[in-house]
């Protein structure tokens, strides 16, 4: 059946511009990191992707090593991609990553132009697509030139393959060179994508600073922190949850006494509040004026659903985050 999106789709969400550019983007966009690879039926991604954009999120993130398999989220996106988002084409952000482990060999990881401009080329063939609007960088390369990977990055906007470029997982100082070397080339760069949650604060020690200065946009990515901050894990591991699954990347042992105490009093919180958890988190990351965007995955539609009613709620005040500190505070 042919996909009619919903007429109401752009009443409810937020836009922010990115950085000092003319793109505004969602405030909650969808990554396509772990669900979208071999072990999620085709029909589940369909359902989730037409949620999402129901809801508003027009940009969608991936990675040239996305799946499992690597390489199967962007093919099964160029599948999804033929069957129901070619007529909106032009209403999309669609980016995709390059710097991890993709193939074999030297030229199949880190930042050379050999790397990124042939992982580019074979990403938009999985994807069925002519561009990619923004493409990032991974992962700084401590072996190769910033001048030969921001190079790559400038080569490929003019070549048309992708509309803006950023840059993902770099310190704040590579971060301040890439920028510069980038606007050398007559590039800016338009956004950096790093990890940021309430478990994860490390961008606030000079990163974002850096961020706003320059007029770069941020994509925050796992503020529910794998789902850590949604509290599916409190009574035990669920069996269809990241880690009853797929626990590649968030093991069991992350789970602490710690953890779990920190995550009751923060469920109090956001009780008080009238919200889940999830909502609360989402609402904190994106309290920031540094942050563009928060970068959430979903299994299911009905966790878009509920990320986005997240943006109803009354911003944060003093007093909650102040609580919200102190809840974090056993973690230290």
């Amino acid at each position: 059946m042919t996909y009619i999106p919903s007429k109401a789709r752009y009443d409810a969400m937020e836009y922010r511009r990115c950085g000092k550019s003319g793109l505004m983007l969602p405030a909650i966009s969808l990554g396509l990191w772990h669900n979208f690879g071999n072990i999620t039926p085709f029909s589940t991604q369909q359902a989730v992707l037409r949620t999402a954009f129901d809801h508003g999120i027009t940009h969608f993130d991936l990675a040239n090593n996305y799946g499992p398999p690597y390489g199967e989220a962007e093919r099964n996106f160029g599948i999804h991609m033929q069957r129901d988002w070619r007529p909106h084409r032009d209403e999309l952000i669609l980016s995709t990553k390059a710097g991890y482990d993709m193939w074999p060999g030297p030229y199949g990881n880190w930042g050379s132009k050999k790397y990124l401009i042939a992982s580019l080329d074979q990403s938009l063939k999985r994807m069925n697509l002519d561009y990619v609007d923004i493409f990032y960088h991974h992962r700084p390369d401590p072996n190769t030139p910033i001048e030969e990977t921001m190079g790559a990055l400038d080569q490929i906007v003019r070549s048309g393959k992708a509309l803006y470029v950023g840059i993902s997982n770099y310190n704040a100082e590579q971060t301040e060179a890439a920028i510069r070397t980038l606007r050398a080339l007559g590039t800016p760069m338009l956004i950096h994508q790093p990890n940021y949650s309430m478990l994860n604060r490390t961008i606030e020690r000079g990163l974002t600073d850096v961020l706003t200065r320059e007029g770069v946009g941020c994509m925050a990515f796992g503020p529910l922190a794998g789902g850590r901050l949604t509290g599916k894990y409190q009574n035990g591991i669920p069996r269809d949850s990241r880690i009853g699954h797929d626990p590649r990347y968030l093991k069991p042992e992350a789970l602490t006494p710690g953890l779990h105490a920190c995550i009751e009093k923060l469920e109090r919180i956001a009780a008080a509040r009238g919200q889940a958890l999830a909502q609360m988190a989402l609402q904190w990351t994106l309290r920031s004026s540094a942050v563009t965007s928060a970068l959430i995955g979903a299994s299911r539609p009905e966790q878009i659903e509920q990320n986005v009613a997240a943006l109803a709620f009354p911003a944060l005040s003093a007093g909650e985050l102040a609580q919200i500190d102190q809840a974090l505070a056993c973690l230290e």
